[in-house]
């Protein structure tokens, strides 16, 4: 085995799904708040949504707002094109109301290297307050699938 097998066999490969979600169905939402559908990615059994809550009202950024802005996350994602101005850091949950970076937002470093997907460094936007979760493993052909299945999920809110 090469190095780069060495290395990809001692990470541990995260399990990645996606399940329609709306805030209402995985918890109380206080009055006033909106009751976003989205499409929540599921990491080894574990709600997205769910782990990462508690840092502010935001929602994952897949599956909902226009059309053009779920390709762009996905694009994104799939590391097809770099963000405007994060580069290699994304824009994983969003304003729960318009999905607008300026409301703030949690973004994530993304890289691929072979058949391995990596999300490390997760950030509380603008502060840039480390969170402590990950860094998540993903096989490409399943990630690719699952980035992919999140568009038209919960559509245009």
């Amino acid at each position: 085995m090469d190095d780069l097998s060495n290395r990809d066999a001692a990470k541990k490969i995260n399990n990645l799904e996606m399940k329609p979600a709306r805030r209402s169905d995985l918890g109380p939402i206080e009055e006033g708040e909106k009751d976003t559908a989205f499409a929540d990615l599921i990491i080894d059994g574990k709600s997205l949504y769910e782990m990462l809550k508690k840092y502010n009202k935001f929602v994952p950024s897949f599956g909902w707002m226009s059309d053009d802005n779920q390709r762009d996350i996905i694009d994104y994602f799939l590391l097809r094109k770099p963000h405007e101005t994060m580069w290699y850091r994304y824009p994983l949950m969003v304003c729960s109301w318009c999905g607008d970076e300026e409301c703030g937002f949690i973004s994530v470093q993304i890289d691929k290297e072979n058949h391995l997907v990596s999300w490390k460094d997760f950030y509380l936007e603008p502060e840039k307050k480390k969170i402590d979760v990950g860094p998540f493993y993903f096989e490409w052909d399943n990630y690719k699938q699952v980035i992919n299945s999140t568009f038209g999920t919960a559509g245009i809110q």
